[in-house]
């Protein structure tokens, strides 16, 4: 049994605790981000050809507004696909490169929808209209409790920790979560191969056995 830290946001790291409870680990919960919703104005999709969601927060706020017929959906992860509803396009590498990569060529009138601050490598390549649907907060712990693993969700969260200091090994959700942990200084013991729950339980248990 290994004592894990999970540092989602309290309201979403239910279901993986809950998992990981599931499986012989002793959990603890410590957010190391908040998230808040920036708008209630609706977004109307109608004309748009696409809409390319980065995150399942995102996905959930872009639901929640949107206004018109909602046109084809690149997500990355497929947590964020799941989020949308489904979607018409989930890259095989859940970056903004890989997005990219299997997007159709030449763009046509497409909505990238975000975070606010968040990468507009997309926005930027495909001449796409931005939207930015909610805040991320990067929370100030003076201290972690003693754990043998942490699973971070996100970049802001490897920041976040990186700024408290560890030397802990982290459990990375994706690509992109891993490249900013590893340029923070963070011991990436593994990365989920799928952007979602299942992913990151296979990536735990992964990081154990390679541990242990």
């Amino acid at each position: 049994m290994a004592k894990i830290l999970v540092t989602r946001p309290r309201d979403r790291a239910g279901e993986l605790t809950s998992r990981l409870r599931q499986l012989g680990h002793d959990v603890l919960v410590q957010p190391l981000i908040e998230t808040s919703a920036l708008s209630d104005d609706p977004i109307d999709v109608a004309g748009y050809d696409w809409v390319i969601v980065t995150s399942a927060r995102g996905a959930r706020e872009l639901r929640r507004r949107a206004r018109g017929t909602m046109p084809q959906v690149a997500a990355i992860g497929q947590a964020t696909a799941t989020a949308m509803g489904g979607a018409d396009l989930v890259p095989r590498v859940a970056t903004q490169e890989g997005l990219l990569a299997e997007f159709p060529q030449p763009p046509e009138r497409v909505l990238f929808a975000a975070a606010e601050g968040a990468r507009r490598l997309i926005a930027d390549t495909l001449g796409a209209d931005f939207v930015a649907l909610y805040r991320t907060r990067e929370l100030a712990v003076a201290m972690l409790p003693a754990c043998d693993l942490i699973v971070v969700a996100s970049a802001s969260s490897a920041r976040a920790l990186a700024r408290i200091g560890t030397l802990t090994p982290v459990v990375s959700i994706g690509p992109e979560t891993t490249r900013v942990a590893i340029q923070q200084g963070l011991v990436v013991a593994a990365e989920a191969k799928t952007h979602d729950l299942e992913g990151l339980v296979a990536a735990v248990e992964t990081a154990m056995r390679d541990g242990s």
